[in-house]
């Protein structure tokens, strides 16, 4: 599933080739995506110019003086800028064309995916109550060691609620608590107030580093063959269950945390 710096990196892509552009029309040849692609966008779309093209957690806002969309790449999703003429594959569900003749095209094969209208992005009930971004000043170490205060929840699940810190995906909040040396099943409410600092310090590290991996693929978005951008990190524990820790040897470990697969090394996170 593409997460925080996937999204990101597909922002990067394609805000530079659509900031600006005026929208022609829209093109939906499945409307039945996670949500169903709501009728007003082909109706109050067209007309409009996209102003900025911002990310809140895993969602993109292109937003225009009529409104704003609000996009979700689900579990297969990828976005494209191509010319308008070139002939939909099958699972290209959704086209935004523009009057330079490009457009931005979804293709979502498993269509897990999203895109909505609104009129009020703040007040959205997909974005209205999301935590700070882990990039933000209100992300810190005072702020989280409050909010994890007599949570028994374990540490790793924790990070995942988007309604504590928007966007820390599995594989970053595996790889961040590694960086901090805490345990993924470790209670949240048994986190100290240093404790918290690190792991705010990692997680925007390990975020930071992801983003600017990806930065290396910005070119795949301007092309017709639908590269993803999408970057290899290289992980320290995440899907290296019986690999040897890059810091003491130990073997990483494996277990499951709310139906999601956590990795740790025993030795170097108590």
């Amino acid at each position: 599933m593409p997460e925080l710096p996937e999204v990101e990196t597909a922002r990067r892509g394609i805000a530079p080739l659509i900031t600006g552009q005026r929208v022609a029309r829209v093109v939906v040849r499945n409307p039945r995506l996670r949500w169903r692609v709501p009728t007003q966008l082909a109706r109050e779309l067209p007309g409009q110019k996209i102003n900025t093209v911002d990310r809140r957690a895993k969602y993109l806002l292109l937003a225009t003086d009529a409104g704003t969309i609000v996009m979700h790449l689900g579990m297969s999703g990828s976005l494209r800028v191509v010319d308008a003429s070139l002939p939909p594959q099958k699972h290209d569900h959704v086209d935004i064309v523009f009057d330079n003749g490009r457009c931005l095209r979804l293709r979502d094969p498993r269509r897990f995916g999203a895109v909505l209208w609104t009129s009020d992005p703040e007040h959205h009930p997909l974005l209205a109550n999301l935590g700070p971004e882990p990039s933000s000043d209100d992300f810190n170490a005072a702020y989280l060691f409050e909010r994890s205060r007599n949570r028994r929840r374990a540490v790793r699940d924790f990070l995942l609620d988007g309604q504590i810190v928007a966007g820390v995906g599995n594989i970053y909040a595996n790889e961040a608590l590694f960086a901090a040396g805490v345990r993924p099943a470790r209670h949240a409410g048994r986190l100290t107030l240093k404790q918290c600092a690190k792991l705010v310090k990692t997680i925007r590290a390990t975020l930071d580093r992801a983003i600017k991996a990806g930065g290396t693929t910005l070119r795949d978005f301007q092309n017709h063959d639908g590269l993803p951008g999408y970057f290899q990190l290289k992980l320290n524990v995440y899907g290296r269950k019986g690999d040897a820790c890059p810091r003491c040897t130990t073997k990483i470990k494996h277990l499951n945390l709310g139906q999601r697969s956590a990795f740790f090394c025993p030795e170097c996170q108590l």
